[in-house]
């Protein structure tokens, strides 16, 4: 776990966000932006897997691909004290982008595959 005041190149962990089987998540601050990201960190314990870490890295790519007002922007990866991490958009307690409802499905077929 993470402390508040931690730095990872220039963001500054603010507070602890969540965990799950593949990473911690925190709050965050960019200090070159002046803007609150998330940031995920894949856990000590599975960043000294080959597998755990090209997953990790999958994942960043994967979501890199997509754009969805429903999916966060990953704004940035990175390396730090062997710590690898993803640099997220930043939701908070609100519902993602939620200008989205007002506008009509693209594709109403994948949205009904995505729940």
């Amino acid at each position: 776990m993470l402390s508040p005041g931690t730095k990872l190149g220039p963001y500054e962990i603010a507070a602890p966000l969540g965990a799950g089987g593949m990473g911690e998540v925190y709050r965050a601050r960019d200090t070159r932006l002046d803007r609150t990201v998330a940031i995920k960190v894949l856990p000590a314990h599975l960043s000294s897997d080959p597998a755990r870490r090209q997953r990790f890295e999958r994942e960043a790519r994967a979501v890199a691909s997509l754009n969805h007002p429903h999916i966060c922007v990953l704004h940035d990866i990175g390396t730090q004290d062997a710590v690898d991490f993803l640099v997220l958009e930043y939701f908070g307690r609100r519902n993602p982008r939620p200008s989205a409802r007002a506008r009509p499905a693209a594709n109403s077929r994948a949205v009904k595959d995505c729940h």
